[in-house]
């Protein structure tokens, strides 16, 4: 374990808002639309190389029981009520008395591969999620925030926090100097809680900074939701795959899945707030297909009025997936088909760094779109090996629904190394939709942020 600010290393989640938003959002439509339905959800280590030791694992024990015992207080349930909006009274209400409850939800064991029988035996720890989707939609967040956290703890630990504040300072700096908006999207891989606290004060220095010095850029705010009312930052984001993953597996109706999950999102909030639409869960030819349709909405919400499509209605799209060159490119020939002269927002999300950023920003702004970034691993888990210098690698984990009512949930994706879930159903999904496999050469999920730091 890391020997200075041991104790702050050893912190797991003490609030149901450290989060991701859209896993509020998700929560608020799924309470609205699908409060009875059943799902599991799988967890993957993208990295499999990379294990954990027993020690770890008990520890994760300990922090997945202490998660029965966090509540939304009255001054965090204030904060969404102020700044998230968006969020009805009827979701308010629920989260007054909504706790999880790990020993009837969460399944999880050790599976050890070397030295079995001690604590410094190795293996792969494996989770279980199960329940209503309403019930069990707020584990992934602290889960793959924990199980990164072991990992650090107890498996890689020639590491220190020195530096860390100020290395996302710079980062941020860089970055509003040369324009970019971005929001920190780290809290899934972070290497730990303390590790997230000291780049959020470095990025807000850098805010603050970038004010003084007038750059163009900003910091648009963070997905954590905590970590927004701690910063006084927005908290922002909107939706996951998981909304269209399990859409589509409830109706079992893929070539109309993508509609369904446009039309259900405008239902519960309206529109012109949380207007960025995913776009890549059954591959973005498809999404797009689904994005040019008239709207449709249940249960008529007045809000939705002034616009025709979904694509007209919607802010703009995340890339998560691919190339994001092909992407630019055949979102700017959508929206030109489409006759839509807005200036669309492109949020990018995947495996950013700053290098990646400029050159996505160049691309989509010629593309005339508003390009905006979402960073994640590159500011919440960017360490050296003390000894060696080399980098320490993050943890690539995931997790995704799995079934949702009995049927299996799947993900296409716009690129080869996304794809996930029932084997047979992604070949019938595939054939139903006409899914042209993609591949790209910087889409190796093995291998991400392994440059040197």
């Amino acid at each position: 374990m890391v020997q200075d600010d041991s104790a702050q290393a050893a912190q797991g989640i003490v609030s149901l808002l450290d989060t991701d938003l859209y896993k509020l959002t998700m929560q608020c439509a799924v309470l609205k639309y699908f409060p009875d339905v059943s799902v599991t959800y799988s967890f993957t280590n993208r990295t499999p190389h990379m294990k954990l030791r027993r020690a770890a694992y008990k520890w994760l024990l300990e922090q997945l029981n202490n998660l029965a015992h966090i509540r939304v207080t009255a001054e965090e349930r204030e904060f969404l009520r102020e700044k998230c909006p968006y969020l009805n009274d009827a979701y308010l209400s629920y989260l007054e008395t909504f706790q999880l409850n790990p020993s009837e939800h969460v399944e999880v064991k050790f599976v050890a591969t070397h030295d079995p029988g001690s604590d410094n035996d190795e293996g792969n720890v494996e989770y279980l999620i199960k329940g209503l989707w309403l019930d069990t939609i707020l584990y992934e967040i602290p889960l793959l925030a924990l199980t990164s956290q072991a990992y650090f703890m107890f498996s890689d630990t020639d590491w220190d926090y020195e530096n860390q504040e100020e290395k996302a300072y710079q980062k941020g700096c860089t970055l509003l100097e040369n324009g970019c908006v971005f929001s920190e999207f780290g809290s899934r891989r972070r290497r730990d809680y303390h590790t997230h606290d000291l780049v959020m004060k470095g990025l807000c220095r850098a805010a603050e900074e970038g004010k003084k010095q007038g750059w163009p850029g900003a910091m648009s705010g963070t997905s954590n939701v905590h970590f927004a009312m701690k910063y006084n930052k927005p908290a922002v984001g909107t939706v996951a795959h998981e909304w269209y993953m399990t859409i589509a597996a409830i109706t079992d109706d893929y070539p109309n899945a993508n509609e369904l999950a446009l039309s259900y999102w405008l239902g519960c909030f309206g529109e012109g707030v949380l207007g960025i639409a995913l776009t890549d869960t059954f591959g973005t030819p498809a999404f797009l297909d689904a994005f040019s349709k008239p709207i449709s909405v249940p249960n008529e919400n007045a809000a939705v009025k002034s616009k025709t499509t979904y694509a007209q209605c919607y802010t703009g799209v995340r890339q998560d997936s691919g190339d994001p060159t092909n992407f630019v490119k055949m979102v700017r020939e959508f929206y030109d088909r489409q006759g839509i002269t807005d200036k669309k927002v492109v949020v990018f999300s995947d495996s950013l760094d700053i290098e990646h950023c400029l050159e996505y920003k160049t691309i989509a702004e010629e593309a005339g779109l508003t390009p905006t970034f979402g960073v994640g691993t590159f500011f919440t888990n960017d360490y050296t090996n003390k000894a060696t210098g080399d980098k320490s690698k993050p943890l690539n984990i995931v997790i995704k629904i799995a079934t949702a009512n009995g049927s299996p949930a799947v993900k296409l994706s716009d690129n080869l190394g996304k794809n996930t879930g029932d084997h047979a159903k992604v070949v019938e999904v595939k054939k139903k939709l006409g899914y042209v496999e993609q591949s790209w050469e910087a889409g190796d999920e093995s291998h991400r942020w392994t440059k040197q730091a």
